[in-house]
């Protein structure tokens, strides 16, 4: 049930919240309404000052303690998303422990956070005085946070929301409210004050207020381009910060140990049933190697296990959902009707894709110009290196892009023209670690996550000009 002002608050609209791999239901979860967001705004509104008035040291402490409480309960919160995600075990369990390392991250620039001074002598105007810049609290957040990482998502929003000194109201995606309430419980233990954070399970048509009511001064959402968009317009004037879609490439040049190439984009283009939006969707290899890569890449997907997420030997479980799995199918028939070549899967059984890998897709096919977020990887060649960052430009997308190559110059060359916000040597675009900026360019959405530059976003510069000495 929706937690505001520290207390969890039942309300009439109560839902079963229903695993992905066996469609039963793993728990229930009051949703909240028009009242209830008015009172996590009203909440959130008094909670601001309190934060504000909050010391350096006093949010380090509270994020500390998170973190503590968060590697204490790891299996209880990684059992929680396998049932509600149906994320595997393994892959849950990663999530819970980068979750904690989030809190700590936030923690340690919590209390590292500091200004600059700037002498004003550069001009005759400005004399010897001395300006002081330091960053103060931006006011009260809206985080809204997707299902597919349902607990460290939400602690890109909400570690670093504290650490600047904020109050932030969270909608957690509506598959996976479950995870995000243990949060906010676990939080109020390692003692943020009550209405600092909270949780509002509730439907898309309700949350208006959250993104539109003048008491909100960012919005910070991750999940489609469409949605995003959409909620930019809607926000206006406030901060909007948005991490949306990609359809990530991974280029293979003939120097890259080959093997190692095939185990990370094996491992990045079926992680979580493909539902990453840096997830590997495209495959762009030297034509050199093509056939090589090939020969030892189809055998790996082949030999991914699926099962059930609580099975400690699954790789891969179920979609979230039978909608995103017949679309899914359906963008595979069409790339297959247009002559594209299905290397191995393409079998589905309700939400259940089979890890899928295809060749030859044409450019104008959904497959290939959307964003799959599905257990489907494009294998293409490309004669010059060029051709291939050529290739990945003119996509709609610009999220992270994986080089795999031994030549540096390559990989400068791939930096310096690459129309992404971040590229990957010698891995996967899946790849994200905490601590660094991250989010994309284009139709990806603006804005960056990582716990400093998140903080960054929710707060604001300020300048204090002290007057000469006389």
């Amino acid at each position: 049930m929706p937690i505001i002002s520290g207390n969890k608050i039942q309300t009439c609209d109560v839902r079963q919240i229903k695993s992905p791999w066996t469609r039963e239901p793993v728990g229930e979860c009051a949703f909240a309404g028009s009242a209830e967001i008015e009172a996590a705004l009203e909440a959130g509104q008094k909670a601001t000052s309190m934060m504000r008035s909050l010391r350096n040291y006093q949010r380090a402490d509270i994020l500390h303690q998170a973190a503590d409480l968060l590697a204490a309960r790891r299996e209880q919160f990684a059992r929680t998303i396998a049932l509600e995600a149906g994320k595997p075990i393994r892959d849950a369990r990663a999530e819970a422990t980068r979750a904690a390392s989030t809190f700590r991250l936030a923690a340690e620039y919590a209390r590292s956070q500091g200004g600059e001074v700037l002498p004003l002598d550069i001009t005759s105007a400005g004399g010897e005085r001395l300006a002081l810049v330091r960053r103060f609290p931006l006011g009260l957040v809206t985080g809204i946070s997707p299902f597919n990482f349902p607990l460290n998502l939400v602690a890109h929003k909400v570690a670093p929301a504290i650490a600047a000194g904020c109050a932030i109201n969270l909608k957690p995606a509506s598959y996976t409210p479950l995870t995000a309430l243990m949060l906010g419980e676990l939080l109020l233990e390692a003692g943020l004050p009550p209405g600092a954070f909270n949780v509002l399970p509730a439907p898309a048509n309700l949350a208006g207020p959250l993104i539109e009511d003048a008491r909100v001064k960012l919005v910070t959402f991750t999940g489609s381009a469409e949605v995003g968009w959409s909620l930019k317009q809607r926000g206006w004037p406030r901060r909007v910060c948005l991490e949306l879609g990609g359809n990530a490439a991974a280029l293979i040049e003939p120097d890259c140990d080959l093997d190692w190439a095939v185990k990370r984009c094996a491992t990045g283009g079926y992680a979580y049933q493909g539902q990453v939006c840096i997830s590997v969707q495209h495959i762009l290899i030297d034509e050199g190697i093509y056939d090589s890569f090939r020969e030892r890449f189809v055998p790996a997907v082949e030999e991914l296990k699926m099962g059930d997420p609580l099975d400690e030997t699954t790789d891969i479980a179920a979609m979230i959902d039978e909608k995103e799995a017949k679309r899914i199918m359906e963008w595979l028939a069409e790339a297959v009707n247009l002559g594209a070549r299905l290397l191995c899967g393409g079998e589905r059984e309700a939400n259940r894709v089979q890890p899928t890998a295809v060749e030859n897709v044409p450019d104008k096919c959904r497959l290939s110009w959307e964003e799959a977020f599905a257990p489907v990887t494009i294998l293409s060649k490309y004669r010059r290196f060029e051709e291939a960052v050529e290739r990945v430009n003119g996509w709609q997308f610009g999220l992270q892009t994986g080089i795999f190559t031994k030549n540096i110059e390559k990989a400068l060359l791939a930096f310096n023209r690459l129309e992404v916000g971040g590229v990957i040597v010698n891995d996967a675009p899946t790849l994200r670690v905490d601590n660094y900026p991250y989010g994309g360019v284009k139709n990806s959405g603006f804005g960056r996550e990582g716990v400093k530059y998140a903080m960054e976003e929710m707060s604001e510069l300020k300048t204090l000009v002290l007057p000469a000495p006389k």
